[in-house]
């Protein structure tokens, strides 16, 4: 790796589960390209994004502050403009940050006029990124393009996910089989590949910060040709859940809220007819092998850009980076999204592939400490050599890369989720449902190797014993025998917020000398 070109490509997914990757062992999924990365990188097997949904994620991701920092906590809760980000610290290192997608960022509203158009959707673009291609939403430019090759789309986003008409469905074969009516060359994530490499195609010779964002295995659950028939769903996985979900609901009024909601609405998805809740079991199962589909599809497309970078050298100068927002429930607990407190919300795929040589002895490792999505910017700043903002509230994942086990690691992982009411989320009232308050809709999840603890503001908690429960159908918080146990991790869960509360002047100290820094007992100065 030249010490002159630095380059960076960081890919985000959308609505990956952790554990759809055939490197870490799936018994269906395939991702030949992903784990031919791993291979040549480092895969931490046990990454959790630390909130959900998608904005307050991506949020977190680019800031590395945990939800109660930031408090961007539903897509559309506006990003306080006072915190630095992926974008703004790369461009310190020299970079024009380019982004092709979208990250779902709630712009601060103070920064600009009240009828500024960006304050009318949830879906701006984090401030620093130069808009490469956007992709949100809408899909304007993607739709434009389908319009080009001869697409009838007048309605526009909502007619593209609809499912070929005229497809002949086999009877083994659920709803979601059906393809749509664009081929899977001309789809939104071959369109997706086809900008970044575009883009990359004219700088072989130039340093480089890419964020190319794919949409899928986000919903709609439907997968063009051939990636629509990739996996039978007689072979899927069954899903985790109780036998009814009336019995299931009896967990917690929480869960109650959400499974209603979902058995509440028409279909599972934009153009599926299925109840989320009470679909037959093919249809379950189909819609776990098309979701599978739409993640080969993506392994497929990251695979090009992988091939790229080989084909012009600049694999051996680029840091590659790929990960996602957020998890999906897929049926489990009869939940679909990723608002619940289940790991399968939260437990999300991360490798990193470092082209330093002092990466090379490393190279195939999969870590089994916890990560969370905190840790990726400081780790990006920390490769670029420059400083972590105080802000963070993750650490830089290097040594692992570089062949280290830090000893003082983190043995346990936190996300959270604010669940109150938006209008991007129409649907669900949870302070009706519930009878709490706006600021009572939260709840904190402290997860170790062997208990998860749940904590909400008003209403009851959640204690699972993962080692003999890991699918969390028992809760054990109103159970005599592990009264200490809650305690302990109560206690723990407390000692965190208090540890990482927003502290971004708490060191500093005004006196005669002028401005401290309490941590490194020498005089301030601004980066």
């Amino acid at each position: 790796m030249s010490e002159q070109i630095r380059k960076v490509l960081y890919i985000s997914v959308d609505q990956w589960r952790g554990e759809c990757l055939s490197v870490v062992g799936h018994p269906v999924v395939k991702t030949p390209h992903l784990d031919a990365l791993a291979a040549d990188g480092v895969l931490f097997k046990r990454h959790y994004t630390v909130c959900a949904p998608c904005g307050p994620a991506r949020t977190s991701l680019h800031t590395g502050c945990y939800l109660m920092n930031h408090r961007s906590g539903r897509n559309g809760t506006p990003l306080d403009d006072r915190f630095t980000n992926v974008a703004r610290e790369a461009r310190k290192a020299g970079f024009d940050p380019t982004l092709f997608g979208y990250t779902d960022t709630s712009i601060d509203p103070r920064t600009r006029h009240p009828d500024d158009p960006a304050l009318r959707t949830y879906e701006g673009f984090l401030p620093g990124f130069t808009v490469g291609m956007p992709l949100p939403e809408h899909m304007a430019n993607w739709i434009a393009d389908l319009k080009a090759r001869g697409y009838d789309l007048p309605n526009g986003r909502w007619d593209v996910y609809k499912p070929r008409p005229g497809f002949r469905k086999p009877a083994d074969r659920g709803h979601s089989f059906t393809p749509p009516v664009f081929t899977a060359e001309e789809s939104e994530t071959t369109f997706m590949a086809n900008a970044i490499l575009r883009y990359l195609s004219v700088r072989r010779d130039e340093n480089w910060f890419v964020h190319g964002v794919f949409l899928r295995p986000h919903p709609p659950v439907i997968a063009p040709e051939p990636y629509n028939a990739m996996y039978d769903p007689a072979e899927v996985p069954i899903v985790q859940r109780k036998k009814t979900p009336e019995e299931e609901a009896e967990q917690h009024p929480f869960l109650k809220m959400k499974i209603a909601a979902l058995a509440a609405t028409s279909g599972v998805d934009e153009h599926n007819p299925n109840n989320a809740v009470h679909m037959p079991e093919l249809e379950l199962r189909q819609m776990r092998a098309t979701y599978y589909g739409m993640i080969s599809q993506v392994d497929d497309q990251i695979g090009r850009l992988i091939a790229h970078l080989k084909e012009t050298g600049e694999y051996d100068e680029t840091l590659i980076i790929v990960t996602c927002d957020h998890g999906e429930m897929g049926g489990d607990h009869y939940c679909w999204g990723k608002e619940v407190y289940f790991d399968q919300s939260f437990h999300i795929p991360l490798i990193i592939r470092d082209p330093r040589r002092v990466a090379d002895r490393n190279r195939g490792r999969q870590v089994g400490h916890f990560t969370e999505s905190v840790d990726v910017l400081p780790t990006i700043l920390e490769w670029l050599g420059r400083p972590i903002p105080d802000q963070c509230d993750g650490r830089s994942l290097l040594p692992f890369i570089e062949g280290a086990s830090p000893p003082d690691w983190r043995t346990e992982v936190h996300y959270e989720l604010d669940f109150r009411t938006s209008p991007n989320a129409p649907n669900i009232d949870p302070e009706a449902a519930l009878g709490i308050a706006p600021d009572e809709c939260y709840l904190t999840v402290l997860r170790d190797e062997h208990y998860k603890y749940v904590h909400f503001v008003s209403l009851p908690p959640l204690l699972f014993d993962l080692k003999n429960d890991p699918y969390e159908m028992t809760n054990l918080a109103d159970d005599p025998v592990y009264r200490d146990v809650l305690l302990t991790y109560a206690q723990k869960m407390l000692s965190w917020r208090m540890r990482y509360v927003d502290r971004t002047l708490v060191n500093f100290h005004l006196s005669p000398a002028g401005v401290t820094d309490g941590r490194r007992r020498r005089a301030w100065s601004a980066v």
